[in-house]
């Protein structure tokens, strides 16, 4: 449709008749009618929706496991019976048995402690994990580290030494005044100079002091002063750190209280 026509007309007649009556000339040619305005393009079709993506399927989520519980029966809380004031402890080993014989009245929280250990079955499975020759042989760190979690905390107080480390003599290893919790250690030779660093006997191997003595050894002084095994490694990752890097070490079988 043209809707600028009529504008154009009414200007031309407008110019004529001043033309007429001034100059007398005749009119201009009038200018070329505007020509219509192009036929604007077609519009361009709105642009079709897109669409919505694809979702894919959200993974299903991943559950953490559960933290490892310590097994009925080894809880430190559980374990806190009184000893005998004279017993036995046998333990049967990679390598044969050996029999202790432990006396309440030498280091009486220590006793108490060694018998609910050995009666509570922590001590099977573990390893002898700190051989040193001339010096001693060490163990009492599970295979499991939630049960090393729990027992980390629960040291016993420390007890008067009474009884000198000899050789075949059993004392509780400690990291200081009142640390004592589930490690043990045999004396392979007199170590009186443990004495007076506060470490109390308890016991003594009466048999089979032959069989520990020919304990594996050849891993030596634990880490980091030696190529043994690391004891907080030990603690965290248990028996999978040590069957995977130290396999020859040997272990406890059974552990049972004698009388």
């Amino acid at each position: 449709m043209n809707t600028h026509r009529p504008a154009v007309s009414i200007l031309i007649v407008i110019a004529g008749l001043g033309a007429v009556s001034c100059n007398k000339t005749p009119p201009a040619e009038p200018p070329p009618a505007a020509a219509p305005p192009a036929t604007p393009p077609p519009a361009a079709p709105p642009p079709a929706a897109a669409e919505p993506p694809v979702k894919l399927a959200e993974p299903p989520p991943v559950e953490k496991p559960a933290a490892a519980k310590v097994p009925v029966g080894l809880e430190p809380g559980k374990l806190t019976e009184k000893a005998p004031a004279k017993y036995k402890a046998k333990f049967s080993t990679s390598k044969g048995d050996f029999v202790i014989e432990v006396h309440r009245d030498w280091a009486p929280n220590g006793a108490d402690r060694f018998y609910n250990l050995v009666k509570g079955g922590y001590f099977e499975g573990t390893r002898f994990f700190r051989v040193i020759k001339g010096f001693m042989v060490q163990w009492g760190i599970h295979g499991e580290p939630a049960v090393n979690a729990t027992w980390r905390e629960a040291r016993i107080k420390d007890d008067p030494v009474k009884e000198s480390n000899k050789r075949g003599y059993i004392t509780f290893a400690m990291a200081g005044p009142d640390t004592r919790t589930t490690q043990v250690f045999i004396n392979f030779f007199d170590n009186g100079r443990l004495d007076s660093s506060g470490f109390s006997p308890f016991g003594k191997v009466v048999t089979g002091m032959n069989v520990v003595d020919s304990l594996f050894a050849e891993y030596g002084e634990g880490a980091p002063g030696g190529a043994g095994p690391s004891q907080p490694r030990m603690q965290d990752e248990g028996h999978a750190y040590l069957n995977k890097d130290f396999p020859k070490l040997d272990y406890i079988k059974s552990a049972k209280i004698t009388r």
